[in-house]
């Protein structure tokens, strides 16, 4: 049986199921659809996804237009993707992009004014059996471009809030009063008397000092001998120094009889 006639009837069996299981869509096709995505688990349990069967099961969503130059094929039993036919057509059509059966096929929509001058519009990929409409790239680089503003816009309202912050802290602390620097402490007069009191009664508690030794014989007081040299000095006369009879003079000598 003709692949083109097989695809057709498929298409007149599955159009009446499809419209009962799926609401027709609010909006013409062709317009943003990106929110929604199409999916009839019946048909994929029936028919392979490959390249002979895959435009059929994508004339079911609503992402496909019917006034498209592949339905005037189709109902000329004429395969839909027939680049021979479609290449001498002017206006809508889908041409199947890039496959990778049975997982990935992508179609796109597209405007022909001639043999070789078309016009992409929008792009559908079916990925494991669902139908998605792929975003515009002008949409993708607004939606970055929003996001990208609303971080950065998210970011200085944080600083600015932390640097308020800072502002706040600082202006509280030239507010608050410096503390005052500790006067210099005062001379209490009774306080100095009760010490006095106590120092002099322990002073009479205690036992008085004894006398110092007396020196020994012949022993002359540093004060003495430095009198002596200067003495000595001005005179002009130089003294041999003054043995310290204290100091060990070594073994003591005996007197000759």
């Amino acid at each position: 049986m003709d692949s083109s006639l097989l695809s057709a009837a498929t298409a007149d069996t599955f159009n009446g199921n499809a419209t009962d299981q799926i609401p027709p869509p609010s909006q013409p096709p062709g317009t943003d659809m990106t929110g929604i995505s199409f999916r009839d688990q019946l048909w994929i349990n029936s028919y392979p996804l490959d390249r002979n069967y895959i435009f059929d099961y994508f004339a079911l969503s609503p992402f496909y237009d019917t006034t498209c130059n592949n339905e005037i094929l189709r109902r000329r039993s004429i395969h839909p993707l027939d680049l021979s036919h479609l290449s001498k057509m002017t206006g809508l059509e889908y041409m199947l992009t890039d496959a990778t059966e049975p997982n990935l096929f992508v179609f796109r929509k597209q405007k022909r004014d001639g043999p070789e001058k078309v016009t992409p519009m929008l792009t559908y990929y079916i990925l494991d059996g669902s139908i998605y409409q792929a975003p515009q790239l002008c949409s993708v680089f607004a939606a970055r471009v929003s996001r990208t503003i609303y971080n950065i816009s998210k970011a200085f309202s944080v600083a600015a809030s932390k640097l308020e912050t800072i502002r706040q802290v600082d202006t509280e602390n030239q507010n608050e009063p410096s503390e005052s620097k500790p006067a210099s402490e005062t001379v209490d007069l009774k306080e100095m008397k009760r010490v006095d009191v106590i120092l002099t009664s322990l002073y009479r508690k205690l036992a008085p000092a004894p006398p110092p030794p007396p020196f020994p014989e012949g022993y002359v007081s540093q004060e003495a001998l430095g009198e002596k040299e200067e003495l000595g000095t001005q005179g002009g006369e130089s003294q041999p120094p003054q043995i310290d009879p204290i100091i060990d003079q070594g073994p003591a000598k005996r007197m000759k009889l």
